[in-house]
């Protein structure tokens, strides 16, 4: 159902340096870019859910919402760990480390939360057991 979602950013090149990484991490890449906006676009694949960042476009600043989160899911417990330590490399601050949270078993919730150079806050996550 969700197409992609859109970050605030303040800087937009150091943005757009930063999800080419960590997108770039996953295999993915940029998918779209309108210089007008400056409305940048990361993903996959087309047609799948993606992350796009742009300049407010009511010209004020930037600003990451309260209680605003965007989880990027994975199939492996190790690229959770991965892309944290992705993000961090990248400038990103950690908000919690990866870990289990909960109980193991079928619907074991192992996460890592994240912010970006803007201060918006990403979870990396994996349902399931232990792979």
């Amino acid at each position: 159902m969700i197409g992609y979602v859109t970050l605030g950013t303040n800087d937009l090149d150091k943005a757009r340096d930063f999800y080419a990484a960590l997108i770039g991490a996953l295999g993915g890449s940029e998918l779209m870019r309108m210089e007008e906006n400056g409305f940048t676009l990361f993903g996959t694949v087309w047609g799948a859910p993606g992350i796009a960042v742009t300049r407010p476009y009511n010209g004020e600043a930037a600003t990451a919402g309260n209680g605003t989160m965007v989880a990027l899911a994975m199939d492996a417990r190790a690229k959770v760990d991965m892309l944290h330590a992705k993000a961090l490399e990248l400038g990103g601050t950690c908000e919690g480390a990866p870990g289990l949270r909960g109980a193991e078993g079928d619907q074991a919730f192992y996460g890592a939360y994240f912010r970006d150079l803007d201060g918006n806050k990403l979870c990396a996550f994996k349902v399931g057991p232990a792979d």
